[in-house]
């Protein structure tokens, strides 16, 4: 969406203040010996006490609050009884709707135990989302993000997943723009708008650089020993000063 009034713009902070404090305290509870589903009925509860839905339930039946994805599984993972061990790297993605509008925010944790080049990994996918939206600004072509997303991936000895986007996003969860590539495109030619609302979300990989679907149709799958790093926030384009981000928690 563009955001066009002032109650527009506030709607979209306190989607993406609350999606932000919850996907908080559900990483702070990444740890040996929870399973992914506790974490996901941790942040049902939080969804609950303020009035907010998960937006992968609403917008697609989803059947978990969160998605949670470990180790081999890029996205989309299905909370349940996975027990997180250490040297696990778990991403928690959150999204939700409040009051109608969306907030989509996730981070990728990497548990005490796991080899130094999975950090690097981690801190590799947190610099892309953070360096792309420091450049972006209304005018500024799409594939700047794509640009961005590949030249971290490169120097930390990794591939950008190329078959997940980035996104718009304000009244649903998803909007167009749809595609919004992690990689560079010379045919990609569309720039952003002045108060364009979108997500930045690369995911860095060390093995495959498409996902193949697991047999529960929801969860997608790295190659075999591969891991995968994603981060993202839910941002406003601006004219000529770096972007709004609504996914920030500031107690």
């Amino acid at each position: 969406m563009t955001v066009e009034t002032p109650e527009e713009l506030e709607g979209l902070r306190q989607a993406g203040r609350a999606a932000a404090r919850i996907l908080k305290v559900v990483t702070d509870a990444v740890e040996p010996g929870v399973t992914t589903r506790e974490l996901d009925v941790l942040a049902g509860e939080l969804m609950g006490e303020i009035g907010a839905k998960s937006a992968p339930i609403v917008t697609y039946e989803f059947p978990g609050y969160t998605c949670i994805s470990v180790n081999e599984e890029i996205a989309h993972g299905i909370p349940g009884d996975r027990v997180i061990e250490r040297g696990d790297v778990v991403n928690v993605d959150v999204s939700l709707e409040l009051g109608g509008f969306y907030g989509d925010n996730a981070s990728t944790t990497v548990v005490e135990g796991a080899p130094q080049s999975l950090f690097d990994l981690v801190d590799a996918a947190r610099a892309a989302r953070d360096v792309a939206i420091s450049r972006l600004r209304a005018g500024s072509p799409f594939n700047l993000m794509g640009r961005v997303f590949e030249a971290h991936a490169k120097d930390a000895g990794a591939r950008v997943v190329r078959d997940l986007c980035s996104h718009g996003i304000g009244r649903a969860l998803h909007e167009p723009p749809s595609e919004l590539l992690g990689f560079y495109s010379a045919r990609e030619r569309r720039v952003f708008m002045d108060r364009q609302v979108i997500t930045v979300e690369p995911f860095l990989s060390t093995g495959a650089t498409l996902t193949r679907t697991a047999t529960d149709g929801w969860t997608l799958l790295n190659i075999p020993g591969g891991f995968s790093a994603q981060f993202e926030h839910t941002i406003m384009i601006k004219a000529d000063e770096p972007p709004e981000i609504f996914t920030i928690w500031e107690p």
